[in-house]
């Protein structure tokens, strides 16, 4: 480094500070918006007797029908063996059930079941108040204007995984 030269290395460090302007500063602070949804989420989960590991595969569930273990971890950002693990949890709950796919006898598809589908809905009437605070510094529209911004952060391209 010459005597002209600024010092780059300590202007471009990541720090954890509020709206920090390194490149890193963006996935910080969704990590942070992460573990704060996701803590506050569990509250709503935690009485039920499910994680929202659990959660976030009762969701595809709902959404797409019986979907199988590989499309379920690449919807969930889980790898094979941990959506293998969250499956056995929902089907020792009674949650989910796997079931063979004609034509495929190596293939097995997951689907929801009636108490599945029940425990889908109690989750959402706890979350409700629960997600109700989250947003609750966020001035009128925000809330849809924060969702829209993340939907198409995560999904550039304008679809859904």
């Amino acid at each position: 480094m010459t005597a002209d030269a600024p010092d780059r290395t300590t202007a471009s460090r990541a720090t954890d500070r509020p709206r920090g302007a390194t490149p890193f500063a963006l996935g910080l602070l969704l990590r942070q918006a992460h573990w704060r949804a996701a803590t506050v989420m569990m509250e709503a989960l935690r009485p039920l007797g499910i994680e929202l590991r659990h959660f976030a595969v009762l969701i595809v569930l709902v959404d797409r029908g019986p979907t199988v273990q590989r499309d379920l971890a690449a919807a969930t950002g889980s790898d094979k063996a941990g959506i293998m693990r969250v499956v056995d949890d929902l089907e020792r709950k009674g949650l989910a059930v796997r079931k063979s796919v004609p034509g495929d006898r190596r293939v097995r598809a997951v689907e929801i079941t009636p108490q599945g589908v029940e425990l889908f809905d109690a989750a959402h009437v706890a979350a409700e108040s629960l997600a109700e605070r989250l947003v609750a510094a966020l001035g009128p529209g925000e809330p849809e204007q924060l969702r829209d911004l993340l939907t198409r952060f995560a999904y550039p391209s304008g679809g859904e995984a």
